[in-house]
Order: C-alpha cells, then structure tokens, then sequence
C-alpha cells in the first residue's frame, strides 16, 4: 500500500502519519530506551550526502525537498513554486544568505524511504539528496529510529479537522459519531479515513466516501455532495468554499490528532542544522512565518514545546 503513511496529500498521506500509526509507545524517561541502535551506512553512494554549511554558502544556493502536488503546501504553478513551505525555505535561505532551489518530489512507501531518498542517500536511479526536506514530523522516539537525520526548525502544529456545510449543521459543526448517518468525505488510506473506518466498532464507516486527494473530498464537499469532510485543517480550511465552515471537535480514540512539523537534515552536518533551526525561530519570533499562512488565508498554530 504505497504511500499509507504519508501525510496527506496527493492520494496517499504524506510524511509524518507515521507516527500515528507506527510509532511503539515510549518511556518517559528515555525515549529510545527500548530502540537497539543501527548498524551505521556508509556513504557509498555515487553523490557527496549533503553539504556542509561553508560549501553551501560558498556556492550560493541552498536545496530544499517538497512534496509535489501538496497545496496549500507546496506545488508548482505554472512552474512557479508556490505554497507554505516554498515560502519557509526561501526565508531559511535568505537567513543563510544564498538562492533557494526546490526539488519537488514524490512521498515514497514510508516516511524512512522519503529521508533516505532526499536526505541522507539518495534515490536508487536518478535525482540526489538535497540540503534539506520541509514538512517533517518531529517526535522524540521516531528521531532514535531514524540515526541519519535532525529534525530542525520546527515551525508548525499540523491538525486534524472537520470541514461541513453550514446549511446541513445548522446548529454547529458535526463530531465523529454524527457519521454513522451522515456523509463524511476523506482522503483514500489517509488517518481520517482509517479513524472514522474503525471508529466505535466501525459504526461510523458507512458514512465513509473516499476521494483520491483531499483536494478532491473538498470539491465534492463545495459541490454539495457530501456533509463534511475530514483531513489537515490547513487543507480544508484552503479549499473550503462558499458556505463551508471548519471547526476542531474531539476526537476520541485518536491517538494523534496533532503533531509538530519542521525541516530534517542530514546529522553529519549540524552547522546547517543549527542554522537552519535559528532561522525558522527568529522568523516565528518576528511573525513571518504567521504572516506566510495568513498570506494563504489559513491558521497558524505554532509548535508547542
């Protein structure tokens, strides 16, 4: 099943779910107690992996990997990079002081196959690693799981929401259990459809109507062909249209319904690490990456640390 645990996007979910799904339960204490170390790679490949920070500012440009086809987040416009994170990895490159360029790519099985092909590898056949891949989750026990990778600048809480239309919720936005009799849109194999599939015992599934792209499940929502929809509130609330509201109810027996998302790089070079994660801080500090998701007509929630 590619792409399963992917977090939202394109048909499949894109990086980052896979803590919800996947993630073995941590102890307090010590989140990679109970994680048996790797056997290091060796940096065979045909490519350097990465580079170093005195590199990259000596030949003027920065690499930054996107998710292609992943509005409001990142996708081409007429060959122009448009979204939340092309305008992110501008300002991280501004802060270091060189051009950004953009590899938009393709999610691959898991979130692991996306960092060893952008990150800290490369791909088997064509493209290279890049300097830094945008729109990845951050969480303590995932980070001892994946040894060539930091995570960051972290710079947003993505969350889970339920887009409606007014007309059919008169009296305020549906919850999960308003489901098992109402129509409910949602992205194919992405978490809303998994949660809802199996929510009380699977009451809720018949009201389930699967659509490609959360692009697509929205459309059908603004057509009137289904009462709500459910997926990442940035997504619903950039492709709701006239008459369609967005509200975040409870969602029991989810074990995430918000996660944190930054920027990973490869761990040999920490001096890009730490600069990359300076420069997501001050621009949070100063309210440009706010004033990035009201340019986009969204909420901005900041990471909670």
């Amino acid at each position: 099943m590619q792409g399963v645990l992917r977090c939202f996007g394109s048909g499949m979910m894109r990086a980052g779910l896979a803590l919800v799904l996947t993630m073995s339960p941590a102890l307090a204490a010590d989140p990679c107690a109970d994680w048996v170390p790797q056997a290091r790679p060796q940096n065979a490949s045909r490519d350097i992996v990465g580079q170093d920070l005195d590199a990259i500012v000596e030949r003027g440009f920065m690499t930054f990997a996107l998710y292609e086809d992943f509005a409001p987040y990142s996708w081409e416009d007429k060959g122009q990079p448009r979204g939340i994170d092309v305008e992110i990895a501008r300002l991280v490159a501004e802060y270091v002081g060189v051009e950004p360029r953009f590899h938009f790519v393709a999610a691959g099985e898991n979130l692991e196959a996306d960092l060893l092909n952008n990150i800290w590898k490369g791909p088997v056949v064509g493209g290279a690693v890049s300097n830094a891949m945008l729109r990845m989750p951050y969480d303590s026990t995932f980070q001892c799981r994946v040894e060539q990778v930091v995570f960051p600048g972290q710079y947003q809480e993505e969350r889970i929401a339920i887009a409606y239309r007014e007309a059919d919720y008169p009296d305020g936005g549906p919850v999960p259990a308003y489901f098992r009799f109402d129509t409910v849109a949602v992205e194919n194999d992405a978490i809303s459809d998994f949660y809802l599939t199996g929510f009380a015992g699977g009451q809720t599934a018949a009201g389930v109507r699967r659509y490609p792209t959360m692009q697509a499940a929205m459309a059908a929502l603004n057509a009137g062909e289904v009462m709500a929809a459910m997926g990442p509130l940035a997504q619903l609330e950039f492709f709701a249209g006239e008459g369609v509201a967005v509200h975040e109810p409870p969602l029991p027996g989810l074990a995430k319904s918000k996660w944190t998302l930054g920027l990973a790089v490869h761990f040999a070079y920490r001096p890009l690490a730490y600069t990359v994660g300076d420069a997501v801080t001050e621009a949070l500090a100063d309210g440009r990456i706010a004033g990035i998701f009201e340019a986009y007509g969204l909420t901005h929630h900041p990471p909670q640390w």
